[in-house]
């Protein structure tokens, strides 16, 4: 079930998009996150290649295992009726309390429903 709002996108709408996202991940649970992603998504996080909602859920759940205390800010950085790239930020500490602090760009495209 696609997940409001859907294009073509406006720069309200847009941001709105990027916000719930955020907003998700921050919750840190993978299979309400994984949601928001089409059954067959296809994934390139550094050197890990996932495919589809299971792969997505297995990932997330090691990554905030692992991640503690994650926590993300996504921003907007362009958009167009179905395409939207995003600007990120994430920190998190390990359990022996070292911090951690990526940054990364991500590129949505949104396929509207018939």
């Amino acid at each position: 079930m696609p997940r409001p709002p859907l294009p073509p996108f406006t720069a309200e709408t847009a941001a709105r998009k990027v916000r719930a996202a955020e907003d998700g991940w921050n919750g840190r649970d993978p299979e309400k996150v994984s949601l928001a992603y089409t059954p067959d998504s296809r994934w390139r996080n550094r050197s890990d290649f996932l495919r589809g909602r299971e792969d997505i859920v297995r990932f997330l759940a090691d990554k905030w295992e692992r991640e503690l205390e994650y926590r993300l800010v996504k921003e907007l950085w362009a958009f167009t009726d179905d395409r939207i790239a995003v600007r990120f930020a994430y920190e998190w500490h390990d359990a022996s309390g070292s911090w951690f602090r990526s940054y990364g760009n991500e590129n949505w495209r949104s396929t509207p429903t018939a």
